[in-house]
C-alpha cells in the first residue's frame, strides 16, 4: 500500500484542528491514561487502523500497561483482565466507533453513568471521536507504520 496524501503537508490547518482535539484528549481532559490506552487501540482495532493500532500498543507499553491487559483488548468481554470501569469505557467505545450498527444503546450509557460524571462522559466521548478522526484519516490516506527491526 502506498501513502494517497502527505495531509500534515498539504493540509496543514487540517492536521492542526484534528491535533487541538488531540492535546485537549491528551493533557487537559483529565481522563485516565489507562482508559484513554482503552479507548484509542479498541477504536483502532475495530477500524482496522494497522498505524494507529502500532501508535498507540507501544505507547500503552511504555506506560506500564503489561502485555496480557494490551492483548486481551479484543476479546475484552471474555476476560476477567479488565474492571468495571474499563469495561464500561469499552463498550461505549466499541458503541461510539460502530454508532451506525448500534445507536448508541442506552445500557451502555448507563454503564459510563455508575463510573463518571456526565462532563467526564462528556471528555470519554471527544476522546472516542478523536481517535475515530485520526483512524479515517489515517486508513483513508494509506498511512504506513514502520515496521519494527525484530520483524
Amino acid at each position: 500500500m502506498e501513502p494517497r496524501i502527505d495531509y500534515m503537508k498539504v493540509s496543514p490547518d487540517s492536521f492542526q484542528a484534528v491535533w487541538g482535539l488531540e492535546q485537549f484528549v491528551s493533557q487537559k481532559a483529565g481522563i485516565e491514561p489507562r482508559l484513554l490506552h482503552l479507548v484509542k487501540i479498541r477504536a483502532s482495532q475495530i477500524n482496522g487502523c494497522a498505524f494507529c493500532i502500532d501508535m498507540h500498543v507501544k505507547e500503552a507499553r511504555r506506560d506500564g500497561m503489561g502485555d496480557q491487559w494490551i492483548s486481551l483488548i479484543p476479546a475484552w468481554k471474555e476476560s476477567p483482565v479488565y474492571n468495571e470501569k474499563e469495561r464500561a469505557v469499552l463498550a461505549w467505545t466499541e458503541s461510539l466507533t460502530n454508532v451506525a450498527q448500534t445507536g448508541a444503546p442506552d445500557g451502555d450509557f448507563s454503564a459510563l453513568e455508575a463510573h463518571f460524571s456526565e462532563e467526564e462522559i462528556t471528555k470519554l466521548t471527544v476522546a472516542i471521536g478523536t481517535i475515530n478522526i485520526w483512524n479515517r484519516m489515517a486508513l483513508g490516506f494509506r498511512s504506513q507504520h514502520e515496521v519494527d527491526p525484530t520483524n
